[in-house]
Formats: C-alpha cells, sequence, structure tokens
C-alpha cells in the first residue's frame, strides 16, 4: 500500500462507523448532541443530505439559485429543440403528482446507441409507470425508442422494434453482448430486468430469463464491460432499495416517521435510510448467450447493503484492466481494482473515493467520467444530494483520488442543487474536457419550503479552461435557464456534425434533446471502433489516446455511468484551432495497442482492431 493510499485508509476508517451508523438511522454523535441540547431542533433525519441544512442561495430576483441565478446575455452553447424533433410526443410518467413514495422519486435514465448500424444515433428513453399499471389496474406506460431520420427529427419505432418495457424502469445501457456486430440493450427495473438482444431487422427480443440476468427487485445504473479479457462483455448491476409494492412505506406520525420519513422537519416519503438495500450483482458472460452470477465470488455482491444507484466500469490505474465503481446514496461508495484472476480489491476507503473530502458518505446520484486534466488519468465527479457539495475527485494516480471541488472553486455554486446525470464533454471542442449535469428535487413540495431549492431545477455546465472549471452563465430564456426535473443524461453527436448534444429523461414531462449551439471554427475528430476477436465487438472498455497541438487527450469507451444511462461510445476529441494531428493510439480491451495514422480532423473514422483506419 502506497503512503497516500495508507494515509487515506487511516483517515477514512476514523470516518467508517459515522457512515455505516447513518445507514438505518442516526448519527450516535449528533444523538449525544440533541440530548445534550434539550428543545434545539434535531438534524434532518431524512433524506439523503448529509452535510445538514444549508442557508438559501438566492438569485438577483430573490429567488431560489437553482431556479434563476441567470443573465441577460452571454454565450448560447446549446439549443433546445425537443419539439422540432419530435420527441415532445413522449412523456415520463412516475406514480403520483403528490410523490408519497422512494419508488416514484428516483425516475430514469437514457440511451443512445445505434440499433440499426446506420451511422446514425438513435434515443432509447426508459419510462417509470404508476402502481396501478404494476397491479394491472390501469395501462402500463411505455418506454420510447426513436429512430434517428438524419435530418433533425426522430420517429418513434418502439412498437415496431418491440422495447416498450411496461415495467417500471430505471436504466438502460447498450452493450454488444454477443458480439454480433449489432448493439444490445439491457433495461434495469422495479421488478425483473429486460435483455433487449437485437435482431439486426430493426426488431428485439426480451431474452433475459434465458440468459439469467432478470433478477428481481430493485435495480438501477447497470454498466458493460469485459472485466476478466476474455473477449466477451460481463453485465454489472447495482441494486437500490428493498420495497414491497403492496406495502410501500409513507410518513406516519410517530418516532420512526421522524427518523426517516422526514426533512429538515417536513414529513417526506420515507427511505433510502431505514430501509434495507438491494444486492449488487456481476454477470459473467459465458459465450453462449448465457450468464453465471459470479457477485461474490469477485468480491463486488456489496455485503453491506448499500443504496446502489449508477456504476461504471473503466481502468482507474491505466494497468490495462477494467475496474469497477458503483455510486451509493447515502451511503460510502464502492472503488473495486480488478485484481486480474476474475476478482476484485475493494480499496474504496484507501482510494479517497469512498467518502467526500470532509470524512462522510455522500448521497451519489451519478457518476461521471474524463480525464479534465489532459493528463492521461481518468478523474471521477459524483452528483449528490441538494445540501451537499458535488465532489469532483482527481486521480493522483495508482488509483488514489482527492476530493478537489472546493479548491476548483466548483463546491459551493453545487450545494443547492440535487444533481443527477453527469457526463464530462468537450461541448466547444477546445481540446479540454467540460463537465455537466442535470438536477431536480425529490420531495415534491420542496417549491413551498423555505429550503432555497426547488423541484424543477436549472442544469449545470462547467467550462474547462485548461485544467480549471468555470460556470457557463445561464442566458435568461435560453435552454440552460430552463428548470426541469431532470434525472437521466447522455451525450452524443446525434446529427453528425461533430458537436456534442445533449439527451435528457425528466420526470413527468417529455424528454429533452439540447443541441449543440456553441460557435467558433474549433476542428474535432471522433473514432467508430470495432474490436477485433479477442476483445469485445463494440470496443467497450478501449481508451484513445490523442495528440496534437501539444495536448494529449485521453477517452474511454464507456457502457454506463452519469445516472442510469448510456452515452454515446464513439470517442471524440476537440482539436481547438489545430489542424493536425501527430498521433492517434488505441489499447483495446484484448491488450493490444495499435497506433494509426490520421489524415485529418473534422471526420468520423472508423477503426478496426489490427486492420487501422478504414
Amino acid at each position: 500500500m502506497t503512503p497516500i493510499r495508507l494515509a487515506k485508509l487511516v483517515i477514512s476508517l476514523t470516518a467508517l462507523f459515522m457512515s455505516v451508523s447513518l445507514l438505518y438511522g442516526q448519527n450516535p454523535l449528533e444523538q449525544r448532541t440533541q440530548k445534550s441540547q434539550e428543545g434545539a431542533q434535531s438534524p434532518a433525519q431524512g433524506g439523503s443530505n448529509t452535510a445538514g441544512a444549508h442557508p438559501p442561495v438566492l438569485g438577483a430576483d430573490n429567488r431560489p439559485i437553482t431556479l434563476g441565478g441567470t443573465v441577460r446575455t452571454g454565450p448560447v452553447p446549446y439549443t433546445d429543440v425537443t419539439a422540432a424533433a419530435g420527441l415532445s410526443v413522449w412523456k415520463h410518467v412516475s406514480g403520483q403528482d403528490e410523490k408519497r413514495y422512494i419508488l416514484e422519486v428516483v425516475g430514469s435514465g437514457v440511451a443512445l446507441f445505434d440499433y440499426d448500424n446506420d451511422g446514425w444515433l438513435d434515443i432509447y428513453l426508459p419510462n417509470g409507470s404508476t402502481r396501478a399499471a404494476m397491479e394491472g389496474k390501469a395501462e402500463a406506460p411505455r418506454a420510447a425508442l426513436f429512430h434517428n431520420n438524419h435530418d433533425g427529427t426522430f420517429e418513434d419505432v418502439t412498437d415496431k422494434a418491440g422495447v416498450a418495457n411496461g415495467r417500471w424502469a430505471f436504466g438502460a445501457v447498450a452493450g454488444d453482448f454477443d458480439n454480433d456486430g449489432w448493439p444490445d440493450l439491457y433495461v434495469t427495473n422495479f421488478g425483473k430486468n429486460r435483455l433487449y438482444r437485437n435482431n439486426h431487422d430493426g426488431t428485439f427480443v426480451d431474452v433475459a430469463e434465458k440468459a439469467g440476468v432478470a433478477l428481481g427487485g430493485w435495480s438501477t445504473g447497470a454498466t458493460w464491460g469485459d472485466y476478466d479479457g476474455d473477449g466477451k462483455l460481463d453485465l454489472f448491476v447495482p441494486g437500490y432499495v428493498k420495497v414491497d409494492l403492496k406495502n410501500l412505506p409513507e410518513a406516519a406520525p410517530g418516532a420512526a416517521s421522524l427518523a426517516y420519513c422526514s426533512f429538515r422537519g417536513v414529513p417526506e416519503y420515507c427511505g433510502p435510510r431505514g430501509l434495507p438495500g438491494e444486492s449488487d450483482h456481476l454477470f459473467h458472460n459465458k459465450g453462449d448467450g448465457t450468464f453465471e452470477d459470479v457477485s461474490a465470488k469477485a468480491g463486488v455482491a456489496d455485503n453491506p447493503g448499500y443504496y446502489g444507484l449508477a456504476s461504471a466500469f473503466v481502468d482507474v490505474n491505466n494497468d490495462g484492466k477494467l475496474d469497477l465503481l458503483v455510486a451509493n446514496d447515502s451511503t460510502p461508495n464502492y472503488l473495486y481494482l480488478n485484481k486480474g484472476n476474475g476478482t476484485f480489491e475493494d480499496v474504496s476507503y484507501a482510494s479517497g473515493y469512498a467518502l467526500n473530502k470532509d470524512g462522510r458518505e455522500t448521497a451519489s446520484m451519478g457518476i461521471g467520467i474524463g480525464d479534465y486534466r489532459n493528463n492521461g488519468l481518468v478523474d471521477i465527479f459524483n452528483t449528490t444530494f441538494s445540501d451537499d457539495y458535488k465532489p469532483l475527485y482527481r486521480n493522483d494516480g495508482d488509483a488514489n483520488f482527492t476530493d478537489v471541488s472546493y479548491e476548483l472553486h466548483i463546491a459551493e455554486g453545487t450545494i443547492p442543487f440535487l444533481g443527477w446525470g453527469t457526463v464530462f464533454l468537450d461541448y466547444d471542442n477546445d481540446g479540454w474536457k467540460d463537465l455537466a449535469f442535470v438536477n431536480g428535487h425529490v420531495y415534491r413540495d420542496a417549491d413551498k419550503q423555505p429550503w432555497g431549492t426547488s423541484w424543477a431545477e436549472r442544469m449545470l455546465l462547467f467550462r474547462n479552461v485548461q485544467g480549471k472549471l468555470e460556470p457557463v452563465p445561464a442566458v435568461e430564456g435560453t435552454a440552460l435557464a430552463m428548470p426541469r426535473a431532470s434525472r437521466g443524461l447522455a451525450v452524443g453527436d446525434l446529427f453528425n456534425t461533430g458537436r456534442l448534444d445533449l439527451v435528457i429523461n425528466n420526470m413527468d414531462e417529455s424528454p429533452t434533446l439540447l443541441r449543440n449551439a456553441s460557435k467558433g471554427q474549433n476542428h474535432w475528430v471522433s473514432f467508430h471502433l470495432v474490436g477485433g476477436p479477442k476483445s469485445p465487438r463494440d470496443a467497450t472498455g478501449a481508451v484513445v489516446y490523442l495528440q496534437a497541438g501539444g495536448i494529449r487527450q485521453r477517452a474511454d469507451v464507456v457502457a454506463g455511468g452519469s445516472f442510469a444511462s448510456s452515452s454515446d461510445p464513439r470517442p471524440h476529441f476537440g482539436l481547438g484551432s489545430v489542424s493536425h494531428i501527430d498521433s492517434v493510439e488505441v489499447h483495446w480491451p484484448s491488450g493490444a495497442v495499435e497506433k494509426l495514422r490520421v489524415p485529418g480532423p473534422d471526420r468520423m473514422y472508423t477503426v478496426v482492431e489490427g486492420h487501422g483506419v478504414q
């Protein structure tokens, strides 16, 4: 163990007792404080914030900063084209309007993938449901698959494709699990999950039961990755909380309600604290269309029963093996290092990723992954509950991470927001990865409370200025200023223009498609990777390094992350004003390293493992 990791472990373990004690109850130190301060207001016990109550932050218009804080003029990097694209015809549904149960507030992700292999990204939107629909008393809300028409519009082909789901869905992640060259789709639900195998003709068939990955209970943000290097995609599925549809916990008078079903003294829905957590599952791909549950054997079963919401396979220590990140709500995060023998080492505390800089667990909702410093190491960003800042974990090498949100001056401005989906992306193609995340509260009556937050919240975008993240002001009346109760977020070049667009799944309303409108003539290049016989066919897990203009950038092919979402699998690089690419190096999942000659920028290149640019 390195000195850095040992020091972090010592610090983290001092907070371990407090962290675990909060899983099902109250911080014992807070209990003693309360007893000694009879008559004083109790700390908030429900919800997921861990830093205590913060005073409201208001904009110049005297509204919570989550709604206001806009400017009159400035750059407009994104334009809302939802209606023009044809996406406003679909609506997300999640329980009752008043949101009495935890099942109704988590919401759903979004997946971007080219299901018909026509070279254009399509959009899959999981949907929620209602208690009546789950009990067979009402028609079930349907998911939506929107086919890209190549002209800026999308067509709803859900019924034809056979992917309506009809269950209470939370996540969707694309991956070619059978290596046939066509992307498949795994959908996580409350209840049994679905594995939609691509039939190559615009339709899918659910093979989850046959494949052994249907599960049950409550699954959330899954991830694909070849963790054992056999060339086949394996599947990790985090679990959230155990709830019974016929006996959903809700706020009621009494001590239990005060402890687990209130926020800042206001009765709210119950959980996640006080509820038992679901286990996590790792499924090994056997190569015959079926999977084997190896969670316990691999060491990733989540025995404490933490509340998992998002996950991602990615190589955090540059040893060529996929490691595993799990974002947990109200409990410590997991970082599992791949040992290369089919098992993982839990280095969550020793790495510095389990807790934030203050030694507290956070209510982590989403995972953003990207090399924001252009130094060849992937950094991690987690979205969290309101009243908590959002931690950015800088990768210091050898799987050691340091929370640098305050150091980068991005912490305080994020405290009032309740974050969900998050991505690193180079929206302005200047060669530096920017950061975006969407927000929305879980308490429906947040607007009525003096908390300084709101049910619908605007998204946040930070521009990367050579390693420093600066907030992009939201111009009033534009896309960034529009408050929504957002959950899922995925990024991709939907219009094949070389600029990265955003798709957002919103609670109880239509999705949002934000088209990139950034100005300037910056160059770019992107790659469609095709793995060889010893790699997954869709190249999930590949790492691409690009050298240009004195900067060496890194891009990883990750299937998962954000919040329960799946982004464009094609590595994308902004080049700024540079028109010459010095070198491109692909580190394939098989372990092969391939150096490429790229003719020039402003194009997307197909690269086949072992055969170079096609």
